[in-house]
């Protein structure tokens, strides 16, 4: 049984591919370039197809011969299209469980990124193929706290005063490699995946500090200076469709909090999800440790 994992070398296909692994399953990665290709071969990983998804011939490569499909839409303005096409070819293969990584509440209309995966959803719908649909909300991001590390400052581009509800990628990940291999039990299924709390700015923030053990400046920042910190080397197409999609976050998640509920992460899982407080504790300690070894 072969899963093709897309956006291998991505934040969640990065911590899938090694857990698809320890349980014994073949995997085939999609990924951009070969630097992300060499990384996974020394995971072990030697199925590997690299190239754009937006490709038919790359498509039709990654797609033949799989038993299983986890896909990861890829940031851009095509992303719709590149999700509807890969449900096509995976039915035309005859793909046995398709799984999708799409957003808690996609039925929101004015977030770009939860527009697209909502269409992705009804095509898979209708697709006639075995899937399963992970919805998880805002993941607990390191890209996040390298301001607080370095200067002490925790940056937000929207409301301070908003609540959110989050989630650790380990979590997610956990579930998908459990899903993946246990398409019986999972087939059909809708699940949000959120972790337990709703927290604004102030008290994430306050969590922070108590972790570092010193007081840490929270700063709201604007949309274009967040995506600016990660648009580095990204093509100016890529990079204006980026920066509106921020834009949209910003406005959302200033006009209205953004929560969800443990229960079904909780249940999935076996055990209570990743707490705020334990991600900041466990990349404050990897953190540490990374100056410890270049000192």
């Amino acid at each position: 049984m072969t899963i093709l994992v897309t956006a291998a070398g991505g934040n969640q296909g990065r911590l899938l591919v090694p857990k698809l692994l320890q349980r014994g399953r073949s995997v085939r990665a999609n990924v951009l370039t070969e630097a992300s290709a060499a990384r996974l071969r020394e995971l072990g990983v030697d199925d590997i197809v690299v190239g754009d998804l937006r490709d038919p011939e790359v498509q039709r490569q990654a797609v033949q011969g799989v038993d299983k499909i986890y896909h990861v839409g890829a940031t851009g303005s095509d992303e719709r299209t590149l999700g509807l096409g890969l449900v096509d070819a995976a039915r035309i293969e005859g793909v046995s469980h398709f799984v999708f990584s799409s957003v808690l509440h996609a039925i929101i209309t004015d977030l770009k990124q939860h527009e697209y995966k909502r269409d992705i959803e009804e095509h898979l719908l209708s697709s006639d193929l075995e899937f399963t649909i992970l919805q998880p909300t805002n993941y607990m991001l390191p890209l996040r706290l390298r301001p607080v590390f370095a200067r002490g400052v925790f940056e937000l581009s929207w409301s301070l005063d908003r609540k959110q509800s989050l989630v650790d990628l380990d979590d997610v990940t956990d579930v998908a490699a459990t899903v993946l291999t246990d398409t019986a039990r999972h087939a059909g299924a809708t699940y949000e995946l959120a972790a337990p709390g709703r927290l604004d700015a102030h008290e994430l923030c306050d969590i922070i500090s108590r972790v570092l053990d010193r007081p840490i400046e929270l700063r709201e920042i604007t949309p274009e200076t967040y995506a600016n910190a990660w648009l580095r080397d990204v093509d100016p197409e890529t990079a204006e469709h980026v920066l509106s999609v921020v834009r949209s976050i910003s406005a959302r998640y200033s006009a209205h909090d953004f929560v969800g509920n443990a229960n079904v992460l909780t249940w999935l899982l076996g055990c209570e999800p990743t707490s705020y407080e334990q991600f900041v504790e466990r990349e404050w300690s990897a953190f540490r440790a990374a100056q410890t070894v270049s000192a």
